[in-house]
């Protein structure tokens, strides 16, 4: 039978629109604007509507590097609403990316049906459902112009399989394809109505296969992930750990689904996964007691996540009673309990770090504003035995502390003192590494582009990275980064081998560094819409940035309250982050997955540090 489908008239001048603006909604609309087509949004959260928007002003450039031949020399734009109608208003091509709920889609559809015009495309972004399923309100016409249109998660896998509704006009397909390829996209056909589509389908075969080895005592999963790696390292999907991290649970509750429809055996499957894991409490990362690996290796909720504490700063500037020595260092479980004021009476604290080895915590203490009286000090992790590292105006205001745990040395940004030092654990060798100014000098010490303030050192790339925030809120900030060996015949303030990482931040603070993917993290203290940020970039062997995206790193977190520390946790995949609002977070090391651990209005957070 001759298909009467023709493409929506005009479409290149008509908008895409996306129902959603979570996290795959949002990167949904940055594909279609990368090229050049304009989106718009419909979400009922103005919250969720405003990052949204965000998100495509700031990536849309970073999508559009995927885009072989630009067909429209110029990006699309970005509108969002809150009523549905008024979002799909001449529309040719409505994606639907809202909640996973049958009902939902099904009533979704039935609405578009009346509002969206006559000739435009109807897609749903569901992996969970067949569009056949969300067509019970539609009529015959409609259902032609259906079909299924998933995304996985694009900038970093940029596929999208198209699926028909069994009702879908054949020509519509090729239509899609072109306009996918046209937007940076891989597409892949389906050839008829599956659950799951391809890749998940083949995913789900893997993923029952590796339940079925384990249920026969074949293998275990450290060796499953380990040879599964090995063969497929390209993809680097470990299956044991992909299903702990979805949740053991969700596994369980969407091979039913399988199990319902293909009429399969559920004994090596969901019957071994309750009677091993699920009547345990073996859920995955989200439970202590772990999943398919054992609490000790399970990402984010493991033995060690428990048995480790977090050791944070509070300024006293928000203390019920404030005073130059109001601040505090405190003991905080993952979990966020407060567990014990470790030492009271410091006088604004700003940077802390461990010695895992010695077992002491260093911290530093600004001393009053003003004043060269800033100084570092140790102790036992309970708070005994204080020691003085650096003594009080050997430095002026000393901020972020790092460690060198192989040269035992500790590194410290000092903001007036425009320096930044480096002593033994002890206070011995004391030396001056970069020197920006004389701060005897109110001119020097008064100019803010000269303050040192976040510090990291870098064993491995023989390097010690430093910021300079600038002016407050000012857009100035840099990140330098300079040899752990001064060159030679060189002093602090003329050495030749400081080079910038990065410039023209909003307000950079702490620093951080990954060794094992060789990425620096930092906390942003700016102006919105890109400060009060964490943010990160890739290094290179030599220490140099490795752009990711237009803006040159990536804003993995945003909407901090005066956002200052960060420490990583890279075994259980966390990093925590502190602002001056009383706020400490908790997320994933991409910035995913951020919740908020502890709150109290009366503190004023500053460094952090997991032992």
């Amino acid at each position: 039978m001759t298909s009467l489908w023709q493409p929506p008239k005009d479409y290149r001048n008509r908008p895409v629109v996306v129902l959603g603006a979570g996290v795959l909604g949002r990167r949904i609309a940055c594909i279609w604007a990368s090229a050049g087509y304009n989106v718009r949004v419909r979400d009922p959260s103005a919250e969720q509507r405003e990052a949204c928007a965000a998100y495509v002003h700031e990536n849309v450039a970073l999508y559009g590097d995927n885009i072989a031949n630009k067909v429209n020399s110029t990006y699309g734009g970005i509108e969002t609403f809150e009523d549905l109608k008024e979002a799909v208003i001449n529309a040719w091509l409505v994606i639907e990316a809202v909640p996973e709920r049958i009902q939902i889609k099904i009533d979704t559809f039935e609405s578009l049906e009346s509002l969206a015009p006559a000739d435009c495309i109807l897609a749903s972004n569901s992996s969970s459902y067949k569009s056949s399923e969300m067509l019970t309100k539609v009529s015959d016409a409609t259902k032609a112009r259906v079909l299924n249109m998933h995304y996985y998660m694009p900038p970093q896998i940029m596929v999208v399989e198209l699926m028909t509704s069994g009702f879908t006009e054949k020509p519509i397909f090729q239509f899609m394809v072109d306009r996918s390829k046209e937007a940076g996209t891989n597409p892949y056909v389906a050839r008829k109505e599956s659950t799951g589509f391809i890749f998940n389908r083949l995913w789900a075969a893997v993923k029952r296969e590796v339940l079925t080895i384990l249920s026969e005592e074949v293998s275990v999963p450290e060796e499953i992930d380990s040879i599964w790696y090995e063969m497929f390292i390209k993809g680097k999907f470990q299956p044991c750990k992909g299903m702990d991290s979805v949740g053991l649970d969700t596994v369980a509750f969407i091979e039913n689904h399988y199990i319902a429809e293909r009429g399969l055996s559920s004994e090596k499957t969901v019957d071994y996964l309750q009677k091993n894991y699920l009547d345990q409490g073996k859920l995955g990362n989200k439970s202590a007691k772990g999943g398919l690996y054992p609490p000790a290796q399970t990402n984010g909720n493991s033995t060690a996540a428990a048995e480790s504490k977090i050791y944070v700063l509070d300024i006293g500037l928000s203390a019920r009673n404030p005073s130059a020595t109001a601040g505090e260092i405190l003991r905080v479980s993952p979990s966020g309990q407060l567990e014990k004021v470790v030492l009271a009476g410091q006088a604004y604290p700003d940077g802390i770090t461990v010695d895992p080895v010695s077992k002491r915590m260093f911290w530093t203490t600004m001393g009053v504003p003003g004043k060269p009286d800033g100084a570092v000090y140790s102790a036992n992790l309970d708070g005994t035995d204080i020691q003085t590292v650096i003594s009080p105006g050997a430095v002026n205001t000393p901020k972020q502390i790092a460690l060198d745990q192989e040269a035992k040395k500790i590194y410290v940004s000092d903001r007036e003192g425009l320096r930044v030092v480096r002593c033994s654990l002890d206070g011995s060798d004391f030396e001056v590494l970069i020197q920006n100014g004389d701060s005897t000098k109110a001119e020097d010490r008064q100019d803010l582009m000269k303050w040192c303030v976040g510090m990291a050192v870098v064993p491995s790339l023989g390097k010690f990275f430093w910021t300079q925030k600038g002016i407050s809120k000012g857009n100035k900030g840099v990140i330098y980064s300079a040899n752990i060996t001064t060159p030679a015949n060189k002093s602090a303030s003329d050495r030749d081998d400081i080079q910038r990482v990065r410039d023209n931040l909003p307000e950079p603070i702490d620093l951080e560094f990954d060794e094992k993917t060789s990425t620096l993290y930092w906390t942003d203290r700016g102006e919105l819409p890109w400060g009060n940020s964490l943010n990160s970039v890739k290094l290179d062997a030599a220490g140099l940035a490795v752009p990711s995206s237009s803006r040159g790193y990536e804003i993995l977190s945003r909407n901090l309250n005066e956002a200052i520390g960060l420490t990583l946790d890279t075994k259980n995949n966390t990093i925590y982050i502190t602002d001056l609002g009383g706020n400490i977070y908790k997320s994933d090391l991409d910035g995913k997955n951020r919740v908020k651990i502890y709150s109290n209005e009366e503190r004023a957070f500053t460094g952090i540090t997991v032992a």
